[in-house]
């Protein structure tokens, strides 16, 4: 008994030092964004017509926008707290809670879908450039993955609408509602990162078809093929599984410009609009809520590694 409790508390003293990390964390981006907000010039009703007074100090009032800074702040948190990410002010008829459950579905869709996809030709692409080192297979699929680093979501966009909408008419250029609507963005989002997982896991997988281990696991009379899944691609995927993280944020921040191409309403696109309309409670719900996630997953592929890789927990 004594044993057992014993190692529940590394376990629970872990998992309650990552809640205190994910709060604190998810606090100092708030803060931060609600300081830079504000900082910026203009405001969220500032437009060419001059409201008249009246209409603009009921504005003010019903948005809190006649508090001080102070004041605005410990009112926002004190509700985001609660779980009221507050009214919209580009949305007048939408809380942002509203707007954020409607946009985080398809946003969850169209990362979750690049990040499989990078994931499952990355792996493949890599392995099977790192069993065919230095031939020209090798050299092909690398100068691909160089270029697909090389070219930003922002023109690889435009370029498969140009290919595959404008001029074979194969897929629809935007929109949302159909399957075929989640290709194109799916695509763009995914290039980037199947180069780079194409590459680490060409790396990794050479380490580790070079390691003393699998030479005389080899000289045992193993077959490749066993020597390949059985013993070499588990730890040949410890660096892609640590790449998960980068890859999210990657994911991410590139959605905000492959979503207002397509026109598709996912988060991205609320937050640069929310950005461009000052619409602070909009953007700040938006962060808030990708923060979150992002912590989430960041926990998830720390619990996989250490899975993977005992030697990694403690």
């Amino acid at each position: 008994m004594r044993s057992d409790s014993r190692s529940r508390h590394p376990v629970v003293a872990r998992l309650g030092s990552r809640v205190l990390e994910a709060v604190i964390t998810l606090w100092l981006l708030a803060t931060l964004c609600f300081v830079l907000l504000r900082a910026a010039p203009g405001g969220p009703f500032d437009t060419e017509k001059v409201a008249p007074p009246e209409v603009q100090a009921a504005l003010d009032a019903q948005y809190r926008l006649d508090q001080s800074l102070p004041m605005q702040y410990l009112a926002w948190l004190g509700d985001a707290v609660r779980g009221d990410l507050g009214p919209s002010f580009q949305y007048p008829d939408y809380t942002v809670n509203q707007l954020i459950g409607n946009a985080l579905p398809v946003s969850a869709l169209n990362g979750g879908l690049a990040l499989l996809l990078a994931l499952l030709l990355g792996v493949t692409l890599g392995v099977w450039a790192a069993l065919r080192a230095g031939g020209w297979t090798d050299r092909a699929l690398m100068l691909l993955a160089g270029l697909g680093l090389a070219i930003p979501k922002f023109v690889v966009a435009p370029l498969l609408v140009l290919l595959f909408a404008v001029t074979l008419h194969w897929l629809p250029a935007g929109g949302w509602g159909e399957w075929d609507n989640v290709v194109l963005p799916v695509i763009a989002l995914a290039l980037p990162n199947i180069a780079y997982c194409a590459r680490l896991t060409r790396a990794s997988m050479l380490d580790v078809l070079s390691a003393d281990y699998l030479r005389a696991a080899r000289a045992r009379g193993l077959s490749e093929t066993r020597l390949l899944f059985a013993h070499a691609l588990k730890p040949a995927l410890l660096p892609v599984v640590a790449w998960l993280s980068p890859a999210l944020i990657n994911v991410v921040t590139g959605s905000a410009v492959v979503e207002q191409v397509f026109g598709i309403p996912g988060m991205g696109r609320y937050f640069v609009q929310g950005a461009l309309n000052r619409d602070y409670t909009l953007v700040l719900g938006v962060v808030l809520v990708i923060g979150a996630l992002i912590v989430a997953i960041n926990t998830v592929v720390d619990a996989l590694r250490g899975w993977m890789d005992p030697r990694l927990e403690g």
